[in-house]
């Protein structure tokens, strides 16, 4: 990673932790950090199934590749129904270890239902409907969702937005802020992205908590010279005070190494 995409970086995350901890009010940090954390990832997998899915586009319109439909097969509004058809087939997805995401797990869908939503409202969701109490349930409803659909996932996201003391208003104003977060820049890995983000918030959440900040977070300082003492490539990593820790097979990298 060169200087720029750094500083590019490092401006992305203050910039969007500081609008973040405005929209915080009065709620505890160390419940709020489960309501930003939790939809930057929803924001980082849809954008790579919204990613995949120009790549489909792509390699339809392709008369090299293996999927191409070919136009002189169908009239005009044929071939536009034949290419959402095969939008939606979940194999596509999955052959290139992207999470599949139902209508209502998207995040254009909640951007676009978050104002309806405060107070209450009836929305269609794949020509059925739907009562939604809040902003937080519409959260709810599309981590849900990808648990649904996404065995690995199941009982590991954190389904409490319904619940958290926080202004509707302001919930949304989160989602739209989230939604400034480009995990498809020109240049750099969303990967990347996303843990710079994420452990740049985790810091700035263990500020935030004080003392108790140290039991979900640990400085990058003291995580990379464990990397560098130990060099663990795969395999686990066994601590007698926090158990075990899962060390990825490729390149680790600090903020892997959270817990």
């Amino acid at each position: 990673m060169n200087n720029q995409e750094q500083e590019y970086l490092k401006e992305l995350e203050k910039k969007l932790w500081n609008a973040a901890d405005k929209l915080r009010a009065s709620l505890d940090a160390s419940q709020y950090k489960h309501a930003v954390l939790g939809l930057i990832f929803v924001k980082y997998v849809s954008d790579a199934f919204t990613i995949r899915q120009d790549e489909i586009k792509a390699d339809l319109s392709n008369p090299d590749h293996e999927y191409y439909l070919d136009p002189a097969d169908f009239s005009e509004e044929e071939l536009a129904e034949e290419i959402a058809i095969e939008l939606e087939q979940r194999d596509y997805y999955t052959e290139k270890n992207v999470f599949w995401l139902p209508t209502e797990s998207r995040w254009q869908f909640l951007q676009d239902n978050g104002p309806v939503v405060i107070g209450g409202a009836d929305i269609e969701i794949d020509g059925k409907t739907k009562k939604i109490t809040s902003v937080g349930h519409l959260i709810d409803n599309a981590l849900e969702g990808i648990e649904r659909e996404n065995n690995k996932l199941k009982g590991v996201l954190n389904k409490h937005y319904a619940q958290l003391r926080i202004d509707q208003a302001k919930l949304n104003e989160l989602i739209n802020l989230i939604a400034t977060i480009p995990f498809n820049h020109k240049s750099l890995n969303s990967k990347d992205i996303l843990g710079h983000i994420y452990e740049y918030f985790l810091g700035q959440f263990a500020l935030a908590e004080g003392k108790k900040g140290g039991q979900f977070y640990t400085p990058a300082s003291i995580v990379s010279l464990i990397v560098e003492m130990i060099e663990p490539f795969e395999g686990r990593v066994y601590d007698p005070a926090m158990g075990k820790r899962y060390i990825p097979s490729f390149n680790p990298t600090p903020y892997m190494l959270q817990w």
